[in-house]
C-alpha cells in the first residue's frame, strides 16, 4: 500500500517564499523598463502586480498570490494586445508565471490536504472518546436549565411579644428545659 504524504507546513511556506523570490526576480528582470521589447508604463504595471504576488507568497497565503498572478497574466495579456509587449517578452514573462503556478497551486493543494487531514483526525478523535457520564441525561435543548426557585421564608406571626405588650417570650417553651423528662 503506497502511502500519500503532504508537505508539511515548514515545507510549504519553504515552497511558497521560494516561489514568491523566483517570481520576484524573473518577472522584474523580465518587466524592466530599459528593455525595447516592452513600454515604461507598462513594465511599471506589471511590475506592481509582481509586487502583489510576491508579497502574498512572504505571508503564506498562496490563494492571495495566485488571485494575484491571475491579475498578473490578464494585463499581460492586455498589454500584448495594445502593442505595448513584444511577444517574445511576453512568453519569457509567461513561462516563469507558469512555474510560479505550478507552485502555488501545488501549496494550495497541500494546505487543503493538511486541513482535511487535520479535520478527519479532530472527528476521529471525537469519535473515539466517549463523552463523560454524569448518569443524569443531558438536557436535549442544550441551554442551561434554570436553578431551583428558593423556598419563600415562613411568614412573620401576625404580633410579635413586643407589639402586644406581652414580654412572655417563654411561655410556650415550659417544661421543655435540660434535665426534663
Amino acid at each position: 500500500m503506497r502511502t500519500v504524504r503532504h508537505i508539511p507546513s515548514g515545507r510549504q511556506k519553504r515552497v511558497v517564499i521560494w516561489t514568491a523570490a523566483v517570481l520576484t526576480v524573473g518577472l522584474l528582470a523580465g518587466c524592466s523598463p530599459s528593455d525595447p521589447g516592452l513600454q515604461p508604463a507598462t513594465a511599471r504595471q506589471l511590475q506592481a502586480r509582481v509586487l502583489e504576488v510576491s508579497e502574498a507568497s512572504s505571508r503564506n497565503d498562496p490563494a492571495t498570490a495566485m488571485k494575484a498572478l491571475e491579475g498578473l497574466e490578464a494585463e499581460l495579456a492586455a498589454a500584448q494586445s495594445k502593442g505595448q509587449i513584444s511577444e517574445e517578452r511576453r512568453q519569457t514573462i509567461t513561462t516563469i508565471a507558469a512555474a510560479v503556478r505550478a507552485d502555488l497551486e501545488q501549496a494550495i493543494a497541500a494546505a487543503a490536504k493538511a486541513a482535511e487531514d487535520a479535520k478527519t483526525a479532530a472527528d476521529q478523535a471525537a469519535a473515539e472518546t466517549p463523552a463523560p457520564s454524569t448518569g443524569t441525561p443531558a438536557p436535549s435543548t442544550g441551554t442551561p436549565a434554570p436553578a431551583p426557585a428558593p423556598e419563600p421564608a415562613p411568614a412573620p406571626d401576625s404580633a410579635s411579644p413586643s407589639e402586644s405588650g406581652n414580654d412572655d417570650d417563654k411561655r410556650d417553651n415550659e417544661g421543655k428545659g435540660k434535665g426534663k423528662d
